[in-house]
C-alpha cells in the first residue's frame, strides 16, 4: 500500500459520501451495525470510521448509556462524519491511529471497522491494538471487500483505467480495497493477535447506481483513485471518469445499474 492510499481529503470525503456509500457502503454498514447490537456493548469504539455511515446506523441501535468513540486517521473525513451525525451526547470523535490507539487496556466491550483493515500499513499491529483495548471477551467486528474479481464495478472502473494510463495503470482498489481477502490468511494474523475465536461470513449483495457516471465517479472520484488519476495527469480526471462511465454503460445500460459486490464479515473474540 502506498502513502497516498490513505489519503482522503479535498473533496475525497463528500464525493465518497455522496456516490460511494449508496453504492456499495450503506447496505454493509446496516448489516454491521445491526451484528453490533446484536452485542449489547456498553462502550464501543469504532476504528476508521470515514464519512460515518456506521456511525449513523449504530448508534440509534445503542442503549441510552453506552459510550461511543468515533475515530478515523484523516481528520476531513472525521470532521465531515461528524456534520452529518445528529447531536448525541454518547458520542465522541477524535483523530486517531488504529495502530496506536490513545486508550488503557480492556476499556471497550466492542471494536467495530468496516471497510478499514485494509488500509493498515500493519495489520499485525492493528489487530493487537484491537485486542488490547478490548475486554476479556469482547469482539472485534469487522467487514472486508472480497477480491475484486467479485465486486463487478470496481473491477469494471480498473480495467478502463487501465485503458486510458496503459503504461502506468492505477491500481488503487485491487491493491488496497480488495488485496486483502484470502479468510484462512485472516484468521491466522488474528490468531497470531491473540484472538482466541475467529468467525468468517462471506456475504453477497447488489451494487446500484443511478446511472453508469455513478459508480464511475464514486471510484474515481470519491476515493483515493483520484490521486493515482492526478498524479498521472491532473488534467485527465473528467476524461477517465468518462472513460469508465462509458465502459460500464457498455455491458449495463445507460439507465440505473445494478452489479454484483461481496465482503467478508468477520468477528473475532479476545
Amino acid at each position: 500500500m502506498s502513502e497516498t492510499d490513505k489519503v482522503f481529503a479535498g473533496s475525497i470525503p463528500e464525493n465518497y459520501d455522496r456516490y460511494m456509500v449508496p453504492l456499495i457502503f450503506e447496505s454493509f454498514a446496516q448489516d454491521l451495525a445491526q451484528r453490533a447490537a446484536a452485542l449489547s456493548p456498553g462502550a464501543v469504539l469504532e476504528t476508521a470510521a470515514g464519512s460515518g455511515v456506521v456511525t449513523r446506523a449504530l448508534a440509534p441501535r445503542l442503549s441510552p448509556d453506552a459510550s461511543y468513540v468515533v475515530t478515523d486517521l484523516n481528520q476531513p473525513m472525521l470532521d465531515y462524519a461528524a456534520t452529518r451525525q445528529v447531536v448525541d451526547g454518547r458520542i465522541r470523535w477524535l483523530q486517531a491511529d488504529a495502530l496506536a490507539l490513545p486508550f488503557e487496556d480492556g476499556a471497550f466491550d466492542l471494536v467495530c471497522c468496516q471497510f478499514g483493515v485494509m488500509f493498515f500499513p500493519d495489520r499485525g499491529s492493528g489487530y493487537r491494538e484491537a485486542k488490547r483495548v478490548l475486554k476479556p471477551g469482547g469482539c472485534f467486528l469487522f467487514n472486508i471487500w472480497d477480491r475484486i474479481e467479485e465486486n463487478v464495478f470496481a473491477n469494471e472502473v480498473t480495467d478502463a483505467l487501465a485503458e486510458v494510463f496503459p503504461g502506468d495503470p492505477p491500481r488503487f482498489l485491487a491493491r488496497t480495497p480488495h488485496g486483502y481477502h484470502d479468510p484462512a490468511l485472516i484468521r491466522r494474523e488474528l490468531e497470531q493477535a491473540g484472538f482466541s475465536r475467529v468467525a468468517i461470513e462471506t456475504r453477497t449483495d447488489l451494487s446500484r447506481g443511478s446511472s453508469p457516471r455513478h459508480p464511475a465517479v464514486a471510484y474515481c472520484q470519491g476515493t483515493p483513485l483520484r490521486n493515482e488519476i492526478e498524479a498521472r495527469d491532473a488534467g485527465k480526471l473528467e476524461a477517465a471518469t468518462e472513460y469508465a462511465a462509458s465502459r460500464i454503460a457498455n455491458k449495463y445500460g445507460s439507465g440505473e445499474v445494478v452489479a454484483k459486490i461481496q465482503a467478508h464479515i468477520v468477528v473475532a473474540t479476545a
